[in-house]
């Protein structure tokens, strides 16, 4: 009998049974944790997954068909430059000011295109990181000094974490620029400025759309939020011109697309996501019923989406269940713990505010407000920092992911780093402050 075999599913069946067997249903607390964990899923898939993860799988299917890996070795790889490899990612990372989970299918593409390990990690905590919107809001609403300490630490963050992972692994990162010494030319089938045009129309659909509303009604931030579906529709029109030019997409097949879902935006104006669910749809049926490298590009969309979004809405479940949702009731662990543990400025309140801000699910912007109510419960600056540090680059959904990519000891050495170097960090902005 071997039971390398059997021991994997007979934990998962005993586990289950166990899990089902003491299901506390008789317990307020509980019954109302499972309603806030299903409530946040319903608001994830609501306001993230049209807007947020679908354009990213799009983009990162077009990474893996569209970017030759020798290009994405040159620049990005454990061979490459540092300065030029780490800014690179840093840059490009921050451009985007997604959150947690809408960095990971665009990690995944570049990953798997013999993206070091190094800036790949750069690239996967200043997306969500190095967000200047949720900054600025930082520093008017929770005072200057935090929000200058939480950009520093963010941009210093990208860099050291990922130099850190190249050289916890540099084995294998070694072994990974030797391989690239003996890759072929890239071929290139279209000039790189087609390509620079190309995904910039798909990333800016995938940041307008996302766009978040500004606590102040004036402003540049506020503007922008004002226009924000022209400008998303603008670059979703160019983004239809370039399949017709240089996709063979029929001209009739966009034609008809864009004016379904410009008669579906002025029939309901105040539900954008009819219109931009019809763009996705059109887009899907414009490029699976286009032969060639359109189809290619469809199905690598598809094994991202697959292999991702069910890990993200199993983690998604499980933080609403532990930690309830923003706004909304309590989960399993009462939040009179958590804003108890997190006063003062001992090494204590910064892990746990660390390792909170890690394990919970922040979407875009919503740390602010929630950091805000903490800070009024008592909770020091030192732990605000290390939850804004660790916070929104990391989440349980996150992890699941990042775990299926790059595998077990990596994530946890990258998760280790996070919360570490944000405690860190709280403990001496909190010394100060």
């Amino acid at each position: 009998m071997d039971w390398r075999e059997i021991w994997k599913p007979l934990t998962i069946i005993v586990g289950t049974f166990l899990i089902l067997f003491y299901l506390p249903l008789d317990s307020d607390r509980f019954r109302v944790a499972v309603l806030e964990s299903l409530a946040l899923a319903k608001w994830y898939a609501q306001e993230h997954v049209l807007l947020c993860l679908v354009p990213a799988f799009f983009i990162a299917g077009a990474i893996a068909c569209f970017v030759s890996q020798a290009a994405v070795m040159k620049y990005l790889g454990a061979g490459a430059k540092k300065v030029l490899a780490y800014g690179v990612a840093s840059v490009s990372g921050s451009i985007l000011a997604v959150c947690s989970c809408t960095v990971l299918p665009l990690f995944a593409g570049i990953w798997k295109r013999g993206a070091g390990l190094g800036p790949a990690i750069a690239f996967l905590y200043s997306g969500p990181a190095i967000n200047i919107l949720a900054i600025v809001l930082t520093a008017r609403i929770l005072g200057l000094p935090l929000g200058i300490a939480r950009a520093v630490g963010a941009i210093s963050f990208s860099i050291i974490i990922g130099l850190a992972m190249h050289f916890i692994f540099r084995e294998e990162e070694e072994a990974k620029a030797a391989a690239a010494l003996h890759m072929p030319a890239p071929e290139v089938e279209r000039p790189l400025w087609q390509n620079v045009v190309y995904f910039a129309s798909m990333v800016g659909v995938l940041i307008f759309a996302t766009w978040g509303k500004s606590s102040s009604p004036v402003g540049f931030w506020n503007a922008v939020y004002e226009i924000k579906w022209y400008l998303a529709g603008g670059f979703a029109l160019l983004l239809g011109v370039l399949l017709v030019l240089w996709f063979r997409v029929k001209t009739y097949k966009i034609a008809l697309s864009a004016a379904v879902v410009i008669a579906l935006a002025y029939t309901f104006p105040h539900e954008p996501l009819v219109a931009f669910s019809a763009g996705i749809i059109a887009l899907v049926i414009c490029l699976t019923t286009t032969r060639g490298e359109t189809e290619t590009w469809f199905l690598s969309t598809w094994d991202f989406t697959k292999q991702i979004t069910p890990l993200l809405f199993a983690g998604v479940l499980a933080a609403g269940l532990l930690l309830g949702r923003p706004g909304g009731a309590e989960g399993i662990i009462p939040s009179a713990w958590v804003s108890g543990l997190v006063g003062g400025n001992s090494v204590g309140a910064n892990l746990f505010a660390a390792v909170v801000g890690a394990f919970m699910y922040f979407a875009t912007l919503t740390e602010v407000p929630i950091l805000q109510g903490l800070i009024g419960a008592g909770m020091g600056k030192g732990p605000a920092l290390a939850l804004l540090l660790a916070g929104p680059a990391l989440s349980l959904p996150n992890m699941l992911v990042i775990r299926s990519v790059m595998g077990t000891k990596k994530t946890v050495v990258f998760v280790c780093l996070v919360v570490v170097m944000s405690t860190v960090a709280g403990l001496i902005y909190g010394a100060y402050f």
